[in-house]
This record gives C-alpha cells, sequence and structure tokens, in this order.
C-alpha cells in the first residue's frame, strides 16, 4: 500500500523513446521492508506479475510469461539465443536500429541466419518477405513490432499469420509496443515475444520479460543452451519448480512493475493507446503548423514515437532544443538513424495530452526563432 502522504516527486515529463515517465506511486511502490526474494511471499509477487502479464498477451491459458533481469535487449537476447534449433534457419527483418540488433545477436550467438534490409521509415514490402521466408526455407522469422528507432508500426501479424500457416516459428520485439497495441498472441501468430518493464507498462527499468505461447515454448527443452543466464527453458523451469528465478531478481523493480500493472489494468490497454494517439495529434498538429517534416508516412507511424526531420536553417541546434526543453522538465532525444538527420519525440508514459501541448509550444517558439515556420 503506497503512503499518500508522502510528497509528490518533481515532475519531469520525458519525451524520449523509454525509460518513460512513471506515476508517483509506481515510483513509491519500490519504497518498502527489505525483503529476501527467495521468500515465498515474493514468490508470490512474481508468479502475480507473470500472470497478469500473460493475460495481457492472449487468452487465459494460453500464454507463459518468464521474468528476466535485464532491459529489453536482454529480453530479445533471450529469444534468439533460446528459440532457434541447432538446425534452424532464422531470417531476421532490419529497418532500424532494433532489427540490427537483432541480426547481431544471431550473429554472435553463430546461428545460421540472413537478413532481410529495408528501409528505415518506408513501409515493409510484406510479399518481398514473404517470398524471402519461402525461397528460403527459413524455419524462423524475427522482427520488430514497433522500431523505436523512427516509430514505424511493422505489418508484424501480417507476417507472423503467414509464418504459421507454414509452420516457421516467430520471434517478436514488442519492446515499444506491447501495453499500447492490443496484442493476442494466438491470433497475431506470435509464437516468442519480448518486452520490459520501462516502456508502455509505464513500471521502472530493470525487468525484461518473453512472452510464449506455450506450445513453441515446449520446443524449446531440447534446444541448445548457448547462454547460461539468458536461458529460457532453464529460467522457465526452475520458476514453475521453485517459484523463483534463478538469479537474484531486480526486487524493488518488480514492486513498480506490480504497482504498474495495476494502474495499467486500471486504465485499460485501448484507453492508454487512445491517450498516447492524443498526445501524438498535439504534437503533429504544431509540426504540420510549422512546415516541418515527419520521416515516418503518417498510415505507417505507431503514434507513440515520431521521427522529425531537422530543419536546414543555419541556427538550428539540438542541443539548443535539448537544453531549453530540459529547463522547462521535458526531456527529448536525437535521431539514430545514419543517414537522416532526425530528432524523436515520444508520447508514451504517464504523459498527458496539456503536458504535449505545452511541450508542442515550446517547440513552436524555438523553431519560430531561428525562422522556421514564419509566414
Amino acid at each position: 500500500m503506497i503512503n499518500r502522504t508522502l510528497p509528490a516527486v518533481r515532475r519531469e515529463v520525458l519525451l524520449n523513446p523509454g525509460p518513460a515517465t512513471t506515476t508517483d506511486s509506481v515510483k513509491y511502490a519500490q519504497v518498502c521492508p527489505d525483503i529476501c526474494p527467495r521468500e515465498k511471499e515474493f514468490g508470490d509477487v512474481m508468479q502475480w506479475i507473470c500472470d497478469e502479464l500473460s493475460l495481457m498477451a492472449g487468452k487465459p491459458g494460453r500464454i507463459e510469461t518468464v521474468l528476466f533481469g535485464g532491459s529489453g535487449t536482454a529480453a530479445d537476447e533471450v529469444m534468439i539465443s533460446s528459440c532457434v534449433p541447432a538446425d534452424g534457419k532464422l531470417l531476421v527483418i532490419d529497418n532500424g536500429a532494433y532489427g540490427a540488433r537483432f541480426a547481431k545477436i544471431a550473429e554472435v550467438y553463430k546461428l545460421d541466419f540472413a537478413v532481410y534490409k529495408s528501409s528505415g521509415f518506408a513501409p515493409l514490402d510484406c510479399d518481398a518477405v514473404k517470398a524471402r521466408l519461402i525461397e528460403g526455407r527459413f524455419t524462423h522469422l524475427a522482427i520488430v513490432y514497433h522500431e523505436t528507432t523512427t516509430g514505424l508500426l511493422n505489418p508484424a501479424p501480417e507476417l507472423c499469420r503467414f509464418c504459421h500457416e507454414r509452420g516457421i516459428t516467430t520471434i517478436v520485439d514488442a519492446v515499444s509496443a506491447f501495453a499500447a497495441i492490443p496484442i493476442d498472441m494466438d491470433r497475431d501468430g506470435f509464437d516468442f515475444m519480448a518486452s520490459t518493464s520501462n516502456k508502455n507498462i509505464q513500471g521502472m527499468a530493470g525487468a525484461g520479460f518473453v512472452f510464449c505461447r506455450k506450445e513453441a515454448l515446449e520446443k524449446t527443452q531440447d534446444y541448445p543452451m548457448r547462454s547460461y543466464y539468458l536461458n529460457l527453458w532453464d529460467q522457465y523451469t526452475h520458476f514453475k519448480k521453485t517459484g523463483q528465478t534463478r538469479f537474484t531478481p531486480p526486487v524493488q523493480v518488480l514492486y513498480a512493475l506490480r504497482q504498474a500493472i495495476i494502474e495499467t489494468k486500471t486504465e485499460g490497454i485501448e484507453n492508454r493507446y487512445a491517450r498516447y494517439a492524443s498526445c501524438w495529434n498535439e504534437l503533429v498538429k504544431t509540426v504540420k503548423k510549422l512546415g516541418l517534416r515527419m520521416l515516418v508516412p503518417e498510415e505507417v507511424q505507431s503514434k507513440l514515437i515520431t521521427a522529425i526531420i531537422e530543419p536546414a536553417v543555419p541556427h538550428y541546434s539540438f542541443d539548443s532544443l535539448h537544453d531549453l526543453a530540459k529547463a522547462k522538465s521535458f526531456t527529448i532525444y536525437p535521431g539514430k538513424l545514419s543517414d537522416a538527420n532526425t530528432f524523436r519525440i515520444a508520447n508514451i508514459g504517464d504523459i498527458q495530452p496539456k503536458e504535449m501541448a505545452a511541450f508542442a509550444n515550446l517547440l513552436e517558439d524555438y523553431m519560430r526563432s531561428i525562422g522556421v515556420g514564419k509566414k
């Protein structure tokens, strides 16, 4: 139970794409009596977290959630290292920094894999990907649902359903999609899916989780153990047997995650996405008024992260814009694409449309001060 007499924490609006802004109640959930995480009480907390997360990813009894200490990339590494058999052949979709990260992980583990390279901001060509899957006789597909690099939303459900019809196992990075975009892993054809505690679920950074369709998870028990710490089957079976993770879990982070899940259930995932989209609308209204351009076409934007092309005017400076925003308690983030000069504005986390409107006003004032948007 949160002590409501505790003072409010200074409000910082994080417009970077994670970790996201959290509620005070999530922050204070970390303030609790010290506990050995091997006690049954904490095992019960972790079991509750797993059960509730599973219900957000599919129908009751269909999904298993496996917790790990680490970031979303740790959860991605769990999937790549644990979910491809020795004779498997993996196709990785690379259309952004996180797809490229999938490929790097596959390279490190020396898997039999190939990369389908696509634009970081144009829609993915589904027909070409499907043809490559069949021609290459791939057994596994790895794809990022929402590419955090740019805000591009990939057609992961369409491609994964295609894979399921052909017996191809699917591995999905949903790190910045889960808990904003409604997901049903059976309906969408996702066998394995990764996310984290610090983005749309609105918890604190430090816990990653892998969602598994039960049938797909069972198949991994005989796969080679390429990583000790990040092995999916060992982590799953140990927790099932003991109610504990194999290694020390991030205790305070998981208490905060429990509170974040409660708040997500209260708001509802559809309502949360509607709030995020309202924030996006506030931002885009100003972007268009200023004549700025967005990198990703609107029809394939997630409405969760927006990559804005930097204006080609002499006095523009991202650092100056960043520092101006920071002085007003807004944090913004530069772009990640090497072939496009952008800055990114995320509208995930515990932010409200009025706060995005306030940032949009600040953005407009700055841009007009350097000659952008003047008639």
